[in-house]
């Protein structure tokens, strides 16, 4: 295995006496060998296993010579847009460009295309016709069959077919790129790779993957993508079939039909890690922070958020509507070992900026350390039910006695002062525990004044499209966490996050919302208008106006201008707010909140008219005193001077 940085530039590999680069990675991110980027991990496991392979981080896509350096790679290309999906990184939901990029070196915006991926891919097949070339990473994995895109508003077409490359490797992609390596290096052609889980590839023959003698290994062909983009309600047809079919061991081979007779097939999702194999991609050899050579530009900002943090799982099966780790990293739970995350723990006290705090132990759902239920490794997950929504499964194995302990141990290394939890912690999964003993450790010890959770509403209405629990779930969680804090004589507040315009959502829901915060005296100061990325429920249910598990309409807030009031009505108490405020208001029959009682949310228009021009005029006499206290100030520094 590589000790050091893998090559990033020409000079390294000649250092190396590499004569041929097996794989080259080009990267929409910098290049940071730690193992929260997943350039670092994929990089890592085919240099463990014997390949070699050079990085190429945010070449110049408009010059092919940029992505040339290293010379034809033997096996192949892999390409990835980054950590996040590119659109998502360049732009705010309202489609505003986003002023930095945590990703890029000294945070700066624009050093990567929009569609990277797809950008990238071209690149190289201009230069390199023949070249095996194999897309990942969550912008590949997300954008894998046709997919409604929010930037364009349009519905596209499978990104093995835009990028031009040969395959895609979705999901987390440890054992399907090493299995792709190996059949590469063994002399397969790219083009007879068509067996691996875990991987999409395009064909014209399918003929060996439909009316074979044993039906439960057919393959199910899904709409077509024309009569997709013709006609929405297919897309909800083809999405649900997709979303039923997301697990490793039930999960059937789906074909989709394009022009000119091609298909594009995924093959079921590569089986999760075991703990063994979780440890052993968490103990490579990684550097642990950015590539030296960003250093003159500030470093890397993401490094911040995860140097001192702990990814103990991966997974989720919370299935939340608006989130795409369903279709990313599945269902099912898989866990390191107490061991791995010590050893590591350990690493990062010896860092010689650790301060004594590890700042998370967790991952998408930081309480999440083992699979829902028992059948789930043996049979996988169910296909028509969710473990925790509308309720909890009477299967469901609600246990936080691992983690806890788990979190015991850390806090107990010398060095460390405090473990924060700050990945999401599931609500109503800590409610399922009859056990109230890792509640109470958290509110003791896991918490930094405050904690983050995500009800994201109170209309039942809105979170039953949300697949979150009711609103009466989260108030007793609210009940139990101050009561906790009251009897450990504490005074730790919870940031609720909450958002606006979700599919289900009128004026009315967003209406009950600013009540319920006016009775809880609350102003958030950040508000997350719902962003329709690739692949979630929530965003089958924006475009097509249908929900994909019931084939039920949904009203969609898509007028910018309404989805406008929805979040001001969030941020009532904003005097910047008003005007949409007083208009939602109006548009949803309830100027009875406009007024001077207690219950109502803002003063009517004239009040508020003197109440600015008073503020205004507040603040003339502010700036008149504070000038002349300047002057004032002025006038001593002289007379000190002259006195001198």
């Amino acid at each position: 295995m590589t000790k050091g940085f893998l090559p990033v530039c020409r000079q390294d590999m000649t250092e190396r006496q590499i004569e041929q680069m097996d794989f080259v990675y080009v990267i929409g991110d910098a290049y940071v060998d730690h193992p929260s980027f997943g350039h670092a991990i994929i990089s890592r496991i085919l240099d463990a296993h014997g390949y070699k392979v050079g990085i190429i981080s945010q070449p110049d896509w408009k010059d092919e010579e940029s992505i040339a350096i290293y010379g034809r790679p033997r096996l192949g290309f892999l390409i990835s847009g980054g950590n996040m999906d590119s659109m998502v990184n360049h732009y705010y939901v309202s489609l505003k460009k986003r002023q930095t990029d945590a990703y890029t070196p000294g945070g700066i915006m624009g050093k990567r295309p929009d569609y990277a991926t797809v950008v990238y891919g071209n690149l190289i097949r201009r230069k390199y016709k023949d070249v095996p070339v194999i897309i990942g990473g969550i912008e590949a994995s997300l954008r894998r069959l046709a997919h409604y895109d929010y930037w364009s508003n349009s519905f596209k077409r499978s990104i093995l077919l835009d990028s031009q490359a040969d395959m895609i490797s979705y999901g987390m992609g440890e054992h399907s790129i090493v299995e792709i390596a190996d059949a590469l290096n063994s002399g397969i052609d790219i083009k007879d790779i068509t067996y691996i889980p875990g991987t999409v590839y395009k064909t014209k023959d399918i003929s060996g993957i439909v009316n074979l003698s044993d039906e439960k290994y057919n393959a199910e062909i899904l709409p077509t993508y024309d009569k997709m983009k013709a006609e929405p309600a297919e897309y909800a047809k083809s999405f649900k079939v997709q979303y039923e079919n997301t697990d490793a061991f039930t999960g059937k081979i789906l074909a989709e039909p394009y022009p000119n007779g091609v298909y594009v097939v995924q093959n079921p999702p590569a089986k999760p890690l075991s703990v063994q194999e979780m440890d052993d991609v968490y103990a490579l050899p990684y550097e642990r922070t950015y590539h030296p050579s960003y250093e003159i530009a500030g470093g890397v900002p993401a490094i911040s958020e995860i140097k001192f943090s702990l990814i103990s799982n991966r997974g989720c099966f919370g299935g939340c509507s608006f989130c795409a780790l369903t279709f990313h990293q599945g269902r099912i739970i898989q866990t390191r070992s107490h061991e791995s995350l010590i050893d590591e723990a350990k690493m990062i006290i010896q860092d010689p900026d650790f301060k004594g705090y590890i700042h998370d132990v967790g991952g998408p759902t930081a309480n999440f350390r083992h699979p829902a239920c028992e059948k789930q490794l043996k049979a996988g997950v169910c296909k028509n039910r969710q473990c925790l929504f509308p309720s909890p499964c009477k299967n469901l194995n609600a246990d936080h006695s691992d983690y806890l302990s788990l979190l015991r141990k850390l806090r107990s290394l010398p060095g460390v002062k405090k473990v924060f939890i700050r990945s999401g912690i599931r609500f109503d999964y800590l409610l399922a525990d009859s056990d109230d003993t890792f509640f109470k450790e958290l509110v003791e010890h896991h918490i930094s004044g405050q904690l983050k959770v995500a009800p994201e509403h109170i209309s039942d209405a809105v979170l039953s499209k949300m697949g979150k629990p009711e609103n009466k779930v989260y108030e007793r969680f609210v009940k139990k966490y101050y009561q906790l804090n009251e009897r450990l004589s504490k005074k730790q507040f919870l940031v609720p996050y909450l958002m606006s315009s979700h599919p289900g959502s009128t004026l009315k829901e967003a209406v009950e919302l600013a009540e319920y915060l006016r009775d809880l005296g609350y102003m958030p100061e950040q508000v997350q208008d719902f962003y329709p990325t690739p692949s979630t429920i929530s965003t089958v249910m924006y475009y097509t106006g249908i929900d994909p598990r019931t084939g039920q309409k949904v009203y969609v807030c898509r007028n910018p201008h309404e989805k406008a009031m929805q979040r001001a009505l969030i941020q009532y108490r904003n005097p910047k707010n008003y005007d949409l405020v007083y208009e939602a208001l109006e548009k949803a029959g309830r100027s009875d909140l406009i007024g001077f009682d207690k219950k109502c949310l803002i003063r009517p228009k004239r009040m508020q008219k003197e109440r600015m021009a008073e503020g205004s005029s507040n603040n003339s006499k502010k700036s008149i005193k504070l000038k002349a206290g300047k002057n004032h100030k002025k006038k001593t520094i002289r007379n000190i001077h002259k006195k001198k």
